[in-house]
């Protein structure tokens, strides 16, 4: 390929993603080699790979390199590749590299005789087993990748058979029990992130952006909004960059034929595609704004979100089932909701796992405990969506392990715009904790 050296280094960047595009799914590549290939200095290339991982082109495993990858797609956020396992494990690759972005849907110990082991091995399995070169040659057969435990190393034979299959062989040091707990960990914590809703889901639906350009003036605006029924657009350079948001209160007073770029909001606020949709909600309910440019690394406009797609996306969030159970949920698991004299106070019962260092209850874990219980007043009585932007603590004397204690939230404020409670954690012997919450409505602006 030609060189790219008389261009000024953002091009050089972009050319050398536009390389890395055409190259095979596996395929190892090198600061070096960019540099090499595309006449450009070895800075410019590691800037450019760098972007590339970003953006899902590359990945890079430590005793693997840095290989050619398909885009990661979101909606598989739940599934492991077998180029992840590999880094879980401390593993070494010893051939298969461009099956590395493939995903992983199972795995299978291979404790059992081969005929029974083969029975369970499918295409996107992964074998874990030790050094049973029988095994390995058989898996790689069935379309599945193999873990090696125990730090052996596989055959001639098999490393040629994992190449030629595209389907991954790892060694791990680690023992069979091992590396089966930490792979299992890494997928329960997959299905508690595939709950978070990322900017990015919803810009997978969304149409291209309407904007407006330097250089436009007044009447492209007023046009552009009688053409979308819309009254405010992010405005973007040549580049595609944003540079400004223009609304129709920058447009008041000034006539017609008045540049844009003199009267716009410069400096908007903007967000990135992975952000989580809350951190975005909570954005714009904080600024008072009802539309955020999403942009990339180098503020290029991706497309923009509207506050009340935020907020469906919300509802929606709330409404899916549980796929996996944070901190948050375990402690909270043996508490139930039940009515007093009309108000709804929860019950349960404190267990050993919430012990600090003194034997007593972790301080943390009470006002995780209050927290919970001021949440789900909040759901219950309102049935809206907000954002919890204050908690204060106090804590009267310690609560034993095994006590059973009630908390008991009271609103003291609840508003269109905002909610104060006042929540009492109680033992058998009376008052332990006290705390003073303060939540905000994230569509009151």
């Amino acid at each position: 390929m030609a060189s790219v050296s008389g261009m000024d280094t953002s091009t050089k960047r972009e050319q050398i993603l536009q390389y890395i595009e055409t190259l095979n799914i596996g395929e190892k590549i090198s600061v070096r080699a960019i540099a090499r290939a595309l006449g450009v200095s070895e800075g410019t290339a590691y800037k450019a790979i760098k972007e590339a991982e970003a953006s899902g082109l590359v990945s890079t495993k430590e005793r693997i390199g840095t290989v050619r990858i398909d885009r990661k797609r979101r909606e598989a956020l739940d599934q492991l590749t077998f180029g992840e396992v590999a880094e879980i494990v401390e593993g070494h690759l010893f051939g298969g590299a461009s099956g590395l972005d493939k995903s992983l849907h199972k795995f299978v110990i291979g404790a059992m005789e081969l005929d029974a082991m083969l029975r369970y091995i499918d295409v996107g399995s992964l074998l874990i087993v030790g050094n049973r070169v029988g095994a390995h040659r058989c898996a790689l057969e069935q379309g599945a990748g193999v873990l090696i435990t125990g730090g052996f190393e596989p055959s001639q034979e098999v490393k040629a058979l994992a190449d030629e299959n595209g389907l991954p062989i790892i060694s791990s040091r680690h023992d069979t029990f091992t590396v089966a707990s930490m792979i299992n960990r890494a997928m329960y914590d997959r299905l508690i992130k595939r709950k978070i809703m990322l900017i990015e889901d919803l810009m997978t639906f969304s149409r291209p952006a309407d904007v407006l350009r330097s250089g436009n003036t007044l009447l492209d605006f007023h046009n552009l909004s009688r053409e979308t029924g819309n009254y405010r657009f992010p405005v973007i350079d040549d580049r595609g960059r944003v540079v400004g948001m223009m609304t129709s209160k920058d447009a008041t007073g000034s006539p017609d034929d008045y540049p844009i770029d003199k009267i716009m909001t410069r400096h908007p606020i903007t967000a990135a595609p992975n952000i989580a949709v809350t951190s975005a909600a909570h954005t714009m309910a904080a600024e008072g704004i009802d539309l955020l440019p999403i942009v990339d690394r180098h503020r290029k406009l991706l497309g923009v979100v509207t506050r009340q797609q935020l907020l469906e996306a919300l509802r929606f969030a709330g409404k899916q089932q549980e796929s996996g159970e944070t901190f948050d949920d375990l402690m909270w698991a043996g508490f139930e909701a039940v009515e007093v004299d009309g108000t709804p106070v929860y019950k349960g019962a404190i267990t050993p796992q919430m012990s600090g260092s003194l034997g007593m209850v972790s301080e943390g874990i009470l006002v995780t405990l209050m927290t919970q219980a001021g949440r789900r007043m909040i759901r219950d009585a309102g049935k809206r969506d907000y954002l919890i932007d204050g908690m204060t603590a106090f804590f009267i004397k310690p609560v034993q392990i095994d006590s059973q204690i009630t908390i008991v939230p009271r609103a003291l404020e609840m508003s269109r715009k905002a909610t104060k409670l006042e929540i009492e954690l109680i033992d058998q012997t009376g008052l332990a904790a006290k705390a003073m919450m303060t939540a905000q409505m994230i569509d009151s602006y």
